[in-house]
């Protein structure tokens, strides 16, 4: 007893003392850290705008994230190596040599418990709320520390340049992306449901995506002749599934206006009720005097452009032409928007043919004027699109011909089939997973 007495002298519980707070602010920085790096930035955004300052303050401090971290990293290093190195005296004044190893020992469990799993499974538990609670108290300690994290980043970057690497502090994930990824993520884990994921992604994507993507090709374009006879221009509208078609004179690519259908029947109805012999009155229609002038579109203009030029033309219809002011086909506000919410179909779409079906054999049949895009979304497959907007376009461009009905060829992990043809259109196709 007299031999062990000394050392429960006032050295030995300040020391003890010191080293329990030190295991306390570790825990804090481990914390902190977790907290401030896993926080949404959207999620702090809200309630910093409902009047939470602990989350205005946790929006500042992940604006500098490589003074944060260098900063908290530099506080926990400093915490955990003085508080070893204190336990390390004790031990050693109480068991000798041995005292090296086992203090340790003993702080390799406390640190690793209570310094950092504890502390950062409470923060990742609700990373929000416990940065909007740290970030305040964090954020003098990292202004302290600025000098000493400065220092060592400019160490840190001097020796990466020596070694041919060049950092970047703004490379991270853009926001896009990291919405994309949640939501993938989101729908492998079933949380987020395949037509929520399918039309978020499609918004985000209207900015980098092309209207010759998306466009009608003007080989599938309906057009009315402005020299032809009144009736069968009535006719030809009537019996059109579309209220809008682009009118020509001489030859198709010289587009010289725009018929709308009901402006068409205004003006039939006004003939109509003139005196006169109504069966004669079509034949007075004059086509131009109600068609609107064409708008013209560069095949480069980004769908969200577009889109936006749509609603302040206050218009939805829109022809594309390529560098040389060649026609190459036609776009609207509803093709854009079936790109966010998927196909729009109506009473007049009851006929179309549908562009993808699956056979009992497992097999897709699938229209090859289908686009790369519609087939993923639809399939979650993930056919590159890069080189070609629709599946057809695809094999012709992976097989560097046009093939024949009957032809097989296999790229990309998938059988394609060609089923039929039409000219130098593949017009079905067959396709399955190798």
């Amino acid at each position: 007893m007299d031999s062990a007495s000394p050392l429960l002298d006032i050295t030995f519980w300040l020391t003890a003392a010191a080293i329990l707070c030190l295991l306390v602010f570790s825990a804090f920085f481990s914390g902190t850290e977790t907290a401030l790096t896993a926080a949404s930035r959207g999620k702090l955004r809200s309630m910093a705008d409902k009047g939470n300052q602990g989350a205005q303050a946790a929006l500042d401090l992940k604006e500098d994230n490589e003074r944060l971290i260098g900063g908290i990293l530099l506080g926990n290093n400093l915490t955990n190596i003085l508080a070893t190195s204190l336990a390390t005296a004790i031990f050693t004044r109480a068991f000798g040599d041995s005292g090296v190893a086992l203090a340790t020992l003993v702080m390799t469990v406390l640190v690793l418990v209570f310094s950092e799993v504890l502390p950062k499974t409470y923060s990742i538990i609700d990373p929000e709320r416990a940065a909007t609670r740290t970030a305040p108290l964090i954020g003098p300690v990292i202004v302290v520390l600025s000098p000493l994290v400065a220092a060592v980043r400019l160490i840190v970057r001097t020796v990466l340049r020596i070694f041919g690497m060049n950092v970047d502090p703004d490379s991270m994930l853009s926001v896009r992306e990291e919405i994309v990824g949640a939501l993938q993520i989101g729908h492998s884990e079933g949380v987020v449901e395949k037509e929520d994921r399918d039309r978020l992604l499609g918004a985000l994507d209207l900015s980098e995506r092309m209207v010759e993507e998306i466009m009608l090709h003007r080989s599938q374009i309906e057009m009315v002749d402005a020299d032809a006879d009144p009736q069968a221009i009535f006719s030809q509208l009537l019996a059109s599934s579309f209220t809008r078609l682009p009118v020509y004179q001489g030859e198709q690519e010289n587009i010289v206006g725009v018929v709308h259908a009901k402006d068409l029947l205004r003006e039939v109805d006004k003939l109509l009720r003139e005196p006169g012999d109504s069966a004669s009155a079509l034949g007075n229609l004059k086509i131009m005097e109600i068609a609107k002038e064409p708008y013209f579109v560069p095949e480069t203009t980004t769908l969200d452009d577009q889109m936006r030029e749509f609603l302040r033309r206050h218009t939805h219809f829109a022809l594309v032409v390529d560098e040389y002011g060649v026609l190459e086909g036609l776009i609207t506000l509803e093709d854009i928007l079936e790109e966010i919410v998927g196909e729009i179909t109506d009473e007049f779409d009851l006929d179309a043919a549908h562009p993808l079906r699956r056979s009992e054999s497992g097999d897709y049949l699938i229209d090859g004027a289908m686009t790369i895009r519609d087939l993923n979304r639809a399939t979650d497959w993930q056919l590159p699109d890069d080189e070609a907007n629709t599946i057809a376009g695809l094999v012709i461009h992976e097989a560097q011909t046009i093939p024949t009905a009957g032809q097989v060829f296999s790229f990309h992990g998938f059988r394609f089939e060609v089923v039929a043809r039409e000219d130098n259109r593949l017009t079905r196709l067959k396709i399955r997973p190798l």
